[in-house]
């Protein structure tokens, strides 16, 4: 037997091998339900992952950030899934959960990624999601890691591998896609409910301006369908208090892409505001012995 300290402080003994998710379920089915990973001795573990000597315990749900980060990870790979479905003969570089979603830095081959092709994977991670496939983690040597990305003749997880150690190293798999990752991750795709990619932009591999520019998609999923639609609703509120677009219609400033994109011109009004803003600075530096 071992013995599972809770936040509480109460102490809880279950068999050698228990998971959080055992643990969640021997408190309640509802917490079961809505847990996604664990905090195990200060690290997030998956919930099936097994506990094999005595160790704290917290329980982590979506309000939670370690809970959150876990959801929208695993929400990465489930979008890799999708985008190695269509376009077979991708390589992903890496796909770390954000503050607000996820991205995944992929090299397409030389295929371009269309508006078009963008609602298709996002169609496509919502039939996955549904099928509720489990994601499962796997312990494996390094030589055998390497000889798995030699054979696939992906240079990216071979970049990544010469980092690790045997002991180091995890794969983890859900349905038909296999990724070099340390995890943790949700127990399931079926945990995910609402689905939104946002936008595609290039990155060069390892942020250097000298290697290939890959792509990159950013995306953000939710437990509730609900969720997302308050989070869509928050950015256009965003978009509209943007003072890119404010300063516009105030005619404060306007841009012309042969002077710069991103350099404002000031118009009239603008210029007046910032004639006030300079005499008001001059004030306060004079008052102060400047």
């Amino acid at each position: 037997m071992i013995k599972i300290t809770l936040p509480d402080g109460s102490v809880r003994e279950y068999n050698e091998g228990v998971t959080a998710y055992d643990v969640a379920a021997s408190i309640s089915q509802g917490l079961a339900k809505v847990v996604l990973s664990a905090e195990v001795n200060g690290e997030v573990w998956d919930l099936t992952r097994p506990i094999t000597k005595d160790s704290s315990l917290k329980l982590l749900k979506f309000e939670d950030e370690g809970g959150k980060k876990t959801f929208w990870h695993s929400s990465a790979h489930l979008m890799a899934e999708a985008v190695e479905t269509l376009f077979p003969g991708v390589k992903f570089w890496v796909g770390p959960p954000l503050d607000n979603g996820y991205y995944y830095d992929i090299d397409m081959g030389g295929q371009t990624l269309s508006e078009e092709d963008l609602q298709k994977v996002e169609k496509l991670m919502i039939e996955l999601a549904k099928k509720d496939n489990k994601y499962i983690r796997s312990e494996m040597p390094k030589a055998e890691a390497v000889k798995y990305f030699t054979e696939k003749g992906d240079e990216y997880k071979l970049d990544l591998l010469g980092g690790l150690n045997d002991g180091e190293i995890t794969f983890y798999q859900q349905g038909n896609f296999t990724d070099l990752c340390r995890g943790p991750h949700i127990p399931s795709t079926g945990y995910i409910k609402a689905i939104k990619l946002l936008n595609v932009a290039g990155a060069y591999w390892k942020g250097d301006a000298n290697n290939k520019q890959l792509t990159r998609i950013y995306g953000i999923t939710f437990p509730k369908q609900q969720q997302l639609d308050e989070y869509l609703a928050m950015l256009e509120e965003q978009k509209k208090r943007d003072h890119r677009v404010i300063g516009k219609d105030l005619e404060i400033f306007t841009f012309d892409d042969e002077v710069g994109p991103g350099l404002p011109l000031w118009l009239p009004k603008g210029a007046a505001i910032i004639e006030k803003l300079e005499a008001l600075a001059k004030k306060n530096e004079h008052e102060q012995g400047y």
